[in-house]
């Protein structure tokens, strides 16, 4: 018979003992944790002491942190504009949305700290054994019904600090996303400004091309009346009518440019060509640029560019990979448990058989647990490899952050140099445009008094034509050199600190569809601005 009474005693205590020796298994490797794998270092570049035209009188060295530098044009359109950007931009969201998948990946990686197994099961499963077979006793059961139910346990350590360096790459690769995000912004918002410029300058040169056409075609009246009158040959008329159509041949081109600008500013604003008309509005002058610029030192571009700040934390998303590599060099501990209960309902009945109602009996209580290792012993070198191959990732983004350093600097160096001799260039031009001007009123009134043939008209238009053209486009190139420098020096993404990643109805139809808990809300998706590292953990930590 059964001795029920004494197998409840008897359970408890094996339970506990099992749990304790567990324990001090856990406490004693543990106890020995290391981390494998290098720690992140932050990479050094080569950092100039000051920009080259520094000392240029049109420029003020002051920090800054060029949060809207698209202000400084004090055009409201371009506000505007880039305000909507912000807001409706599909490339942007995308980035937005990488963060959420950064954040949710995170979370997969922080629950391999704790037991990667935790599964209750249960099942009923009926046998019928062949009598014929060996093994088979006579008498025995071979035709029953089995019955378990129970609870299985398996925490591989993190002896080596595998799973806690793939969370610390993890957080890294979050980081990553945020700054990725930051640089689309940066790079949205300066699109933005130089469609903008871009379409303003058409529309201006659509305007003096318009100009130049009444002209000629004033000097192409005269022209056939003089030739009427028998004061000139037919070939004044035709070489007037070439220089009309010549110019009025451009209009088309400047109006195809500017329908094409104003189809690009809708699709950075997420809309269909023609959605900005109403934004845009009539034509309007090229916005003037400031008079003074502002230029802070080259050590705050490490701080403020978004695509160095990408760059450093590819590097900390790659470093812990090796560690991850390395651990699989060493033996792996585990804790493994299993408690369930186990009865069987068997055809033949028989003193001492169970039944199913047998299963919630403590005597069909089974457990199984305790330690245990596996070692990757004879791996042909596949450990070492990937480890070396991890390694060499690791090189290359550090090559790659020194270079996208001496980029970013050049990128700023490029585009002060070409803000400040445009402006020149452009001062040039307009002397050009207003001798130019006087040269044509000039061979006019010296055509019409016969003292110079067309050809000398003809010339003084055409130049005058050119000129001022290319003036009105260095006006645009010194705006866009500007757009350039603002680029450069990393201003713009602060706008979006203190909101969401994704816009609040991307967020709505998601949470509709999942659970996404608290990862969208802006208290764990934006990083505080004191940046220590208590606080920073409070928005990187994955919502469970």
């Amino acid at each position: 018979m059964k001795d029920s009474g004494s197998s409840r005693q008897w359970v408890p205590l094996r339970i506990y003992q099992l749990a304790a020796m567990s324990l001090i298994g856990l406490a004693m490797l543990l106890a020995g944790c290391t981390m494998v794998g290098p720690d992140f270092v932050k990479p050094a570049a080569q950092e100039a002491e000051s920009w080259i035209e520094s000392e240029d009188p049109r420029l003020t060295r002051e920090p800054s942190d060029y949060r809207d530098w698209w202000t400084l044009f004090n055009d409201p359109v371009l506000t505007a504009l880039v305000e909507r950007a912000y807001e409706q931009n599909l490339p942007l969201e995308i980035a937005g949305l990488r963060i959420l998948e950064a954040r949710a990946q995170l979370g997969v990686l922080t629950g391999s700290l704790y037991p990667q197994l935790q599964q209750g099961r249960g099942g009923a499963q009926y046998s019928e054994v062949s009598d014929n077979t060996a093994n088979t006793s006579r008498g025995g059961d071979t035709v029953y019904w089995e019955y378990d139910a129970g609870f299985d346990v398996s925490w591989e350590l993190d002896v080596w600090g595998k799973f806690r360096r793939a969370v610390e790459s993890g957080v890294a690769n979050l980081e990553a996303s945020v700054a990725d995000y930051d640089d689309v912004l940066v790079s949205l918002s300066s699109e933005v400004a130089r469609t903008y410029v871009v379409l303003r300058t058409l529309e201006e040169r659509l305007m003096v091309a318009l100009d130049n056409v009444k002209i000629q075609q004033r000097s192409l009246e005269i022209a056939e009346v003089r030739f009427e009158a028998g004061a000139v040959t037919e070939l004044d008329v035709q070489q007037a009518r070439s220089l009309l159509k010549d110019t009025e041949a451009s209009i088309p081109r400047f109006e195809a440019g500017i329908r094409q600008a104003k189809n690009a500013l809708a699709t950075l604003l997420g809309t269909l060509p023609g959605g900005v008309d109403g934004i845009i509005g009539e034509p309007s002058a090229i916005p003037g640029v400031p008079e003074k610029v502002v230029v802070d030192i080259p050590a705050e571009l490490l701080r403020r560019r978004p695509d160095i700040q990408f760059a450093e934390y590819q590097i900390a998303t790659q470093g812990p990979l090796i560690g991850v590599a390395k651990a699989d060099l060493y033996p792996a501990f585990s804790l493994f448990g299993s408690i369930g209960l186990r009865s069987s309902n068997s055809g033949v009945t028989r003193a001492g058989g169970s039944s199913f109602s047998d299963l919630w009996d403590s005597d069909s209580v089974e457990i199984f647990a305790g330690p245990s290792f596996t070692w990757n012993l004879l791996n042909y070198g596949r450990i070492k490899n990937q480890v070396r191959v991890e390694d060499a990732r690791l090189q290359q983004l550090i090559v790659n952050y020194e270079d996208t350093v001496l980029r970013a600097q050049q990128e700023v160096e490029d585009s002060l140099v070409g803000f400040l001799r445009k402006q020149e260039e452009e001062v040039f031009l307009l002397d050009s445009v207003k001798a130019s001007q006087r040269s044509v009123d000039l061979s006019m009134i010296q055509y019409r008094e016969g003292l110079v043939d067309y050809q000398r008209v003809l010339d003084t238009q055409r130049f005058l034509t050119t000129q001022q053209d290319t003036w009105t486009a260095a006006r645009g190139d010194v705006v866009l050199n500007l757009i350039a420098m603002y680029k450069a020096l990393g201003g713009g993404w602060q706008i979006r600190e203190g909101k969401d990643f994704v816009p609040s109805q991307t967020m709505e139809e998601m949470q509709e569809r999942t659970n996404w808990g608290k990862v969208m809300t802006t208290e764990k998706l934006t990083p505080p601005l004191s940046e220590t590292p208590e606080e920073r953990k409070k928005w990187r930590w994955p919502d469970w």
